[in-house]
């Protein structure tokens, strides 16, 4: 059926209309912030993460000129971890905060404990009370030549709390697709690093205020991507971290990460690339046995209604 033009600006001005507001679209973040707040430390999956990184020249000096010249190359180094993945609170912290915890299954293909073992180890961690052993965890991760990590973007949806979007700045942007869905963007920016995400760069670590741009469904203001990146300079070098998380309404009813893109950039040249895809989450029903609930498919089911709280 041919569409005039008075039709199709009746249309758009329609679709227009129907797209959700800054308050509504604030609303709704809020909203899933605190069902993925709730829901998180009860649910477990699987993470790969793939790590391209370019490490600096071998200290190894051979006397050969050729062998030399080729000894001070930069050198490229491929890494996939699969790990036990899940969620809990630091038990230390001034204010209720989440974050990752994981257990290595495997390093290039080379087994290092069973799924059973991991998850066993990964619960305890989520229950202990002491936070120093979330801090062996990512001592044990960054232990299998992993560099340049930053943990905690695949739960960068919990900075748009309502009490994080009060040390925020945001404003409207324009529209476009994100897959199949139309889709509103929302420029953002932390006025705090306390909700930044924590960097690790040989024994340091800091916590950084963060940047960037979130896409909601136009239909319903569901949060579909975030693109985050912070910057800072250290003598004559000016490093940049930038992240693209998507994020899937899992069967479950909340939001859960499907990937995340990490880069580290130094000068403009990207040295670091990482690469996390997450399995489908499943949920606990036992605290001291891990056993998981299960679920029709819910793919086709209508979600443009928000998500029952549980």
């Amino acid at each position: 059926m041919w569409v005039g033009p008075a039709t199709l600006g009746m249309l758009l001005a329609t679709f227009a209309w129907a797209q959700p507001d800054l308050a509504q679209i604030q609303s709704r973040l809020a909203e899933e912030a605190e069902v993925l707040q709730q829901n998180a430390p009860k649910s477990l999956t699987r993470e790969t993460l793939v790590q391209r990184a370019q490490l600096p020249p071998s200290r190894f000096r051979p006397r050969a000129k050729e062998a030399a010249a080729e000894a001070a190359q930069p050198r490229f180094q491929v890494r996939e971890i699969i790990s036990e993945y899940s969620v809990g609170p630091l038990k230390q912290a001034a204010s209720p905060t989440l974050v990752e915890f994981r257990q290595t299954m495997s390093v290039d293909g080379r087994a290092v404990q069973s799924a059973e073992s991991a998850r066993h180890a990964l619960s305890l961690g989520v229950r202990s009370p002491d936070d120093r052993l979330r801090k062996r965890m990512l001592e044990d991760f960054a232990r299998h030549g992993l560099v340049d990590l930053a943990t905690d973007y695949g739960l960068i949806l919990l900075a748009f709390s309502k009490r994080g979007m009060e040390q925020m700045q945001v404003e409207m942007g324009e529209s476009c697709f994100i897959g199949a869905d139309e889709a509103v963007a929302i420029g953002w920016k932390q006025t705090s690093s306390e909700a930044g995400v924590l960097e690790f760069q040989g024994k340091m670590t800091a916590r950084r205020a963060l940047q960037g741009t979130l896409w909601v469904r136009a239909s319903d203001a569901l949060p579909l991507r975030i693109y985050a990146w912070t910057e800072h300079s250290s003598g004559d070098n000016v490093t940049r971290d930038e992240a693209t998380v998507d994020y899937t309404l899992s069967s479950h009813g909340f939001l859960t990460p499907t990937s995340v893109v990490h880069r580290h950039v130094v000068n403009g040249n990207a040295v670091t690339e990482n690469l996390y895809r997450y399995d489908p989450f499943k949920l606990f029903v036992a605290d001291t046995e891990i056993k998981f609930t299960e679920v029709p498919d819910m793919s086709s089911t209508k979600t443009d209604m928000p998500p029952t709280k549980k």
